[in-house]
């Protein structure tokens, strides 16, 4: 995509705030995501490119906790790694400073910029087709997870309070509920009666960790399989995008990826027929996490592992119907009933989920037993 030129020298200006040698052979958008607006940076006569971000402030206003958590993960991981592969920096993100020696640049606009290096040679994908892919997803998130579960989760700020809290979804829905504002409620009373009959169930891992059965661990609370960058061979490289590093429990991230990844179908199917569980995926995955993650992990988290699988799905329904009950305000819709749409889809999902339950944790106690 080409940049107007005032658009151009208006970035050039941002990325001449940070500890940037050379001078800038070009700057072109890059990416697809949805959040922040990123660019790729190139610099005449070097090897080294660099990503330029603008941070979406009006999701995260605290910018400088953001900042400050990606620091300390950055900087744990690369303690960790340290003397265990070839180029650390190859391994994690490497921040950028400011040269007034800050972590991100605040324009006169109001702006927040930060800079990463560009981690070259890697791939990701969108969406998870064969055994490799998925088993090596589920080796990042773990691996992820077992080398910051020896930096303290207290030390990381929470910048999307109650992101995974259930009661916290389940209380926005009732408020919808309540309000009726876009006077929607008869068409799906039917679901709301569903969501009423597993509210209990689906607050098991809420209940643990009240009971002191869950450590409160540093989790990434957005893993999906493009988040995570392969090398040639699909193996692991490192786990990207940490804006959502919080204090969080080891089912959340394991439920969410499972989420993406078990689903055969689109997250907005139509046709509730189409979207059955692709269990070898989930096997891959399952292998690939518990053989990274089962040396930490206590036994309670890993009973936990399939509350997360139930559960993500779950929220996931109730914070679309939420936005379909209060008028379609949160989530970016394509067509008016576009929040149901999904909403039945998680449904649907939760419900194939519910069916093979027995043959799922089979599934995870046989993957704890494969020898390493």
């Amino acid at each position: 995509m080409n940049l107007t030129n005032d658009f151009n020298l208006e970035l050039k200006n941002v990325v001449s705030q940070f500890e940037i040698s050379g001078e800038i052979l070009s700057i072109e958008k890059f990416g697809s995501g949805h959040i922040n607006d990123t660019f790729r940076v190139r610099i005449v006569l070097s090897d080294t490119s660099y990503l330029l971000q603008k941070i979406n402030h009006h999701i995260f206003p605290n910018v400088d906790g953001l900042m400050q958590n990606i620091q300390l993960v950055t900087d744990h991981l690369k303690k960790v790694l340290r003397g265990k592969v070839e180029n650390v920096d190859k391994h994690t993100l490497t921040i950028i400073s400011c040269k007034d020696g800050k972590r991100y640049h605040h324009d006169a606009q109001g702006n927040f910029w930060r800079v990463f290096v560009l981690l070259d040679n890697v791939k990701s994908y969108d969406i998870v087709e064969t055994y490799q892919q998925a088993y090596s997803g589920g080796r990042a998130f773990g691996q992820f997870q077992k080398q910051l579960s020896t930096l303290d989760a207290r030390e990381i700020v929470e910048v999307l309070p109650n992101f995974h809290n259930i009661d916290f979804r389940l209380n926005n829905l009732k408020s919808a509920v309540a309000a009726n504002k876009a006077n929607r409620l008869l068409e799906v009373q039917d679901i709301l009666d569903f969501i009423d009959s597993r509210e209990e169930r689906m607050r098991t891992i809420l209940r643990m960790a009240e009971n002191g059965e869950l450590p409160l661990r540093i989790t990434h609370n957005d893993t999906k399989f493009n988040n995570v960058l392969l090398d040639e061979n699909d193996e692991v490289q490192c786990v990207i995008d940490l804006d959502t590093v919080m204090p969080g429990y080891v089912a959340y991230d394991f439920g969410d990826a499972i989420r993406t990844i078990i689903n055969s179908a689109a997250e907005d199917e139509k046709d509730l027929s189409q979207i059955v569980l692709n269990i070898p995926l989930y096997q891959a995955y399952a292998e690939g996490y518990l053989e990274e993650a089962r040396e930490f992990l206590t036994e309670k988290e890993i009973e936990s592992l399939f509350y997360g699988v139930l559960l993500l799905p779950f929220m996931q329904a109730v914070r679309f119907l939420t936005d379909y009950i209060e008028g379609d305000t949160y989530y970016k819709i394509h067509y008016i009933d576009h929040n149901l749409v999904r909403t039945r889809a998680q449904m649907k999902l939760f419900q194939e989920l519910e069916a093979h339950e027995s043959q799922l944790k089979e599934i995870l106690n046989n993957s704890l037993s494969i020898e390493q």
